[in-house]
């Protein structure tokens, strides 16, 4: 399938002059995904949040259909969350561990994660150990396969970390997983919408992921995926009557599906948002969205190379459409600063987001420009541009 460039170019909202590449951060919202948030703010305005949401069941229960065709599961092995951090904190905590349990995970795991598993640590004893990276920067697979033992409770990835344009090699660290009938936790923060998700290949039992970036949803939007054969091991660390009824004065039941994650209380304009916007990527297709995002940054990659001053800190045989670089001599923060006033979007990544891969590696603070498939070859002709035009001057 070819996208239309022009069509999706006619959905953006934004000012067609705005070079976007913070879509590791959060992207632009095509209409589709904007209308549909304020059709339902709207009718919550006419009639109340109460009849609104009842007035919209069917369209809200379709959300979870659409997030089962996205990653390929059943639609009752969904939980819409706030954001990727709870769906993955409410998947972590769910675990029962125990004194001397190990935690395997990433050197270029996420700081929020990472915190998890030393809290972990601090509170019951297990132990968080990082699989050894290959020398092109993703999890060595031999490594973790010569690291497990019985102690093993979880193994925890994230497919696309924060920097580095990395993707890890998760379906096969599911082989590994399944084949030692091990808990596999994947963190699918800034891969769901840029590359094409299959958990059946993954072999995950949980995975997580927010609406705001490559989805192109709106924040404080997410998902959790939890297979159903581990759901009877899990409870939530949290439980409210929507997640669990109350069945004595001192007994409650969990529900059976996977929305034992979820709470009472949501955001629905912004739970409809999601679903539209993994609509317009489903219409799109993953494959056609994922071949154009990696051509787009391959393109950036090459030319950023040709810069005087700019490294390019890209690291893994895999690639996405995240590329983190540094220019000698000028911090990160004023690079993204200047390409702001020029109506260009960056981010910045410090060492503390990836602080044991940012240690190995010895990195700065980097530049992160995350391209989508609406951006174009021009604008990254414009991007270079701007970017020489600092190096040289900086």
């Amino acid at each position: 399938m070819t996208l239309d460039k022009q069509a999706i170019a006619a959905d953006l909202v934004a000012d067609p002059d705005l070079i976007h590449f913070d879509n590791a951060g959060a992207s632009l919202m095509p209409r589709p995904v904007l209308d549909a948030q304020l059709a339902h703010l709207q009718l919550e305005a006419e009639l109340g949040g109460y009849r609104a949401e009842a007035e919209r069941q069917s369209a809200i229960e379709s959300v979870y259909d659409s997030i089962a065709r996205l990653v390929n599961c059943q639609r009752d092995e969904v939980a819409v969350v706030e954001n990727a951090t709870v769906g993955w904190m409410m998947a972590f905590y769910a675990l029962p561990f125990e004194p001397g349990d190990r935690i395997l995970t990433a050197e270029a795991e996420y700081a929020s994660n990472y915190l998890a598993y030393l809290q972990l640590a601090k509170q019951r004893d297990v132990v968080v150990e990082t699989i050894p990276s290959t020398a092109e920067g993703e999890v060595d697979v031999d490594a973790l396969r010569g690291m497990i033992d019985t102690r093993v409770k979880l193994i925890a990835i994230t497919h696309v970390p924060t920097n580095g344009g990395l993707v890890n090699p998760v379906e096969e660290i599911g082989a590994v997983a399944r084949e030692h009938g091990i808990f596999y936790l994947v963190d699918a923060c800034q891969s769901a919408g840029q590359i094409d998700l299959d958990v059946d290949r993954i072999q995950c039992d949980a995975l997580s992921a927010t609406g705001r970036k490559y989805l192109r949803g709106p924040r404080g939007s997410g998902f959790l995926y939890v297979r159903r054969s581990a759901l009877a091991d899990l409870h939530p660390p949290v439980v409210d009557l929507f997640s669990a009824t109350w069945t004595g004065p001192d007994s409650y039941e969990l529900r059976a599906d996977a929305r034992r994650f979820e709470n009472w209380e949501n955001n629905y304009a912004a739970k409809l948002g999601l679903g539209a916007a993994v609509d317009y990527a489903l219409a799109l297709g993953l494959p056609a969205i994922e071949a154009e995002v990696t051509r787009l940054a391959a393109v950036l990659r090459e030319r950023l190379s040709g810069i005087e001053r700019v490294s390019v800190q890209d690291i893994g045989r895999r690639r996405c459409g995240i590329v983190t670089f540094s220019v000698a001599g000028i911090d990160a923060y004023a690079i993204s600063d200047c390409l702001r006033q020029k109506r260009i979007h960056t981010s910045v990544s410090g060492p503390s987001s990836t602080l044991i891969d940012a240690t190995r590696r010895g990195l700065p603070n980097l530049v992160r420009s995350s391209v989508h498939y609406f951006n174009s070859d021009d604008q990254i002709e414009r991007f270079v541009e701007a970017l020489g035009e600092i190096a040289a001057t900086g």
